[in-house]
This record gives C-alpha cells, structure tokens and sequence, in this order.
C-alpha cells in the first residue's frame, strides 16, 4: 500500500524509561494513548528499565507483575539496561545510558514517561538523519550570574570543548544575550537513526561536562540541567538543530509532555485532559493506577478538576513556577 502523503515511510522504536514509583504508572498512560491514539503505530513500545546495581540506593525496577503485565498487555516491551555512570545521583541519565541496550541502527524516538499521545504518531514526518528535541521549553540554563559570563562565552566554550562549529547553531532572529538564540532544548523527545550513535555521543559529552566542564560553567549548576546542556551540542554535531520538524506536532496536536498530573490540569487543553481520563478508564488500567496516589486522587477521585477550575487557560502565569505555587497555596499538589 503506498504511504499517505506526509507519512513517515519506516517503522522506528519508541522507547520510555519505566522504573519503580511514579515512571512505572506513566508508562502505563503512555501505553495507553499510544495504542488509542495511533493505533497503525508499527515499531516497537520499549520500556527501559534500570538495573540494580552500585548506583543505586534501591532497587529501581518496575515493582508489581500487575504493572508489568499490563505493560505487556498494551503492547509493551520492557528492556533492561544497566546503570553505569548516573544512577541515583542524576536519575535523568537513564534517557542517556537507556539508548545504549536499543537496537543499534534501527531509527528511534525517546519520549519522557510522562507524556500522552494525544494524535496519530504516522502523521509526524521525522527525518531521522536530522535528530531534534523539544523547543517547549523556559530559559532554564544557563543563569547568568552578575559578573559571570554571558550566554554567548557560556555557550561557545561548550562548542570549543567539543571541536563543534558555535556560529552556525545561533538563531539570527534573535539578538546577543538573549536566551532563545542559543539552542537549547527540552529533552522531553529526540530521535535520530541509531541509538548507539546518539547515545554513545550523548554519554562522552555528558560526562565530560560533568567531569571535566570548562571554566566559564565554574558558577553553574549542572543538576538537573546536564542533560539538557549536552543535548544541543549533540544535536547540532549530528546534523540536526531546531527545525527539523513541522512545529504544532510534536508537543502540539500529536503529543503532549505534561510533566507532572497537577500541571497537566492546571495547564494543558481540553483535548490532553481528555485522552488522559479516557484512556485511565478502563478497569484493567484504573485497577493499576489507583495504587499511585496524585493518579488516584487526581484522576478518579476529582481533584485534578479542581485544580483545572483555578486556571484561565487563555490568561496562564508566564513562569511554571507561579502555576505551581498556586497549586501548592489551594492544597492540591502531588507528584
């Protein structure tokens, strides 16, 4: 059958991270909105999932056969991978050290756990010679100190380190000093054709800032921001850079990353709230995430529409940090 017009033409993977606690019940409703939402989806769902190991404090693996069960059930794959460098100490370097166990130089696209598939995913055209990440992002890193230096020294001693070419990442459209024309991203998705690839470069680069960061990083924190500073440079000396996808699909009509259950609420579109109860509904899914307070309270219990009932989703506070501490001053926060 020949591929309707805009279609990305090959199968790819998606892989998740799923551990225990709160990823493993993401996991499910990621699973969930996939199948619902684009159902002709024709690669493989896989949760990675870390290993014990020295890393970490405890043990990390999905708790429950009911979870892993209904994993399976929503067409799932989980797939261990070992911890060898982050661990408990920078739980974000599962993204990094989880594309390492995929299967080498088949095309791949990482999502967070806590994001809903909210569209049909075939409608996406990724060009996986061209990696990109998630432009649904604040201003985060780096914060420029008052006699520090700016974003451009910052930055540029980054792209020195690796032997990257600095002016070519920049975005004209923006002016010196400003935080948007330097390329920054969420890592809320990438995708590239070989996880080894990405990962591996991901992995050096991200531990050579973290080991080895150059002077002009000495005043910043590299925690949780290490994965996001890595990600860029990895980006741009892949081929890839800021607009490699349409823009509105991806963290748009097709998927959303809603963080946190009171965000989702508090923020996101009818549409996203939507998916999210529908695809909680059925029992086989409602009987596993009941066992996660802020879903059984959020979710089935009303609370989440209480905390949608504080917020003009046409008039929202600029920073995510004012919706949080409106969530956190009515009582309603949970993660």
């Amino acid at each position: 059958m020949a591929e309707k017009a805009g279609k990305t033409p090959n199968p790819y993977n998606i892989v998740i991270v799923g551990q225990a606690g709160r990823l493993q019940y993401e996991a499910v409703l990621f699973a969930a909105s996939l199948r619902a939402n684009s159902p002709d989806f024709a690669g493989r769902l896989i949760v990675a999932e870390p290993q014990p190991g020295p890393l970490w404090q405890n043990d990390p693996t999905i708790r429950g056969d009911d979870t892993r069960d209904l994993l399976a059930h929503l067409g799932a794959e989980i797939v261990p991978f070992a911890t060898r460098h982050f661990g408990q100490a920078y739980p974000y370097g599962n993204k990094i050290e989880a594309l390492l166990a995929l299967p080498k130089g088949e095309p791949f696209v990482f999502f967070d756990t806590d994001t809903l598939v909210t569209g049909d995913l075939a409608t996406v055209p990724f060009d996986f010679d061209r990696p990109t990440a998630s432009l649904r992002r604040e201003g985060t890193w780096p914060e420029i100190q008052l006699y520090g230096p700016g974003y451009t020294a910052t930055w540029k001693s980054l792209y020195d380190k690796f032997g990257l070419d600095f002016e070519s990442s920049l975005d004209p459209n923006y002016p010196d000093e400003f935080w948007r024309r330097y390329l920054y991203f969420n890592a809320g998705f990438f995708f590239y054709k070989c996880p080894h690839v990405f990962g591996q470069r991901f992995l050096d680069y991200a531990l050579a800032i973290r080991d080895d960061a150059p002077p002009e990083l000495i005043c910043q924190s590299l925690d949780p921001w290490l994965d996001q500073v890595a990600l860029p440079l990895v980006i741009h000396s892949l081929g890839g850079g800021r607009d490699t996808l349409p823009a509105g699909l991806l963290d748009g009509d097709v998927t959303c990353h809603y963080r946190l259950l009171p965000l989702l609420y508090a923020r996101e579109s009818d549409r996203v709230v939507e998916v999210l109860e529908e695809v909680s509904a059925p029992n086989k899914i409602k009987k596993v995430l009941k066992s996660h307070d802020p879903m059984k309270f959020m979710i089935y219990h009303g609370r989440g529409q209480k905390v949608r009932a504080l917020f003009d989703r046409d008039n929202l506070p600029r920073k995510e940090q004012a919706i949080r501490n409106t969530i956190k001053r009515n009582g309603f926060w949970m993660r």
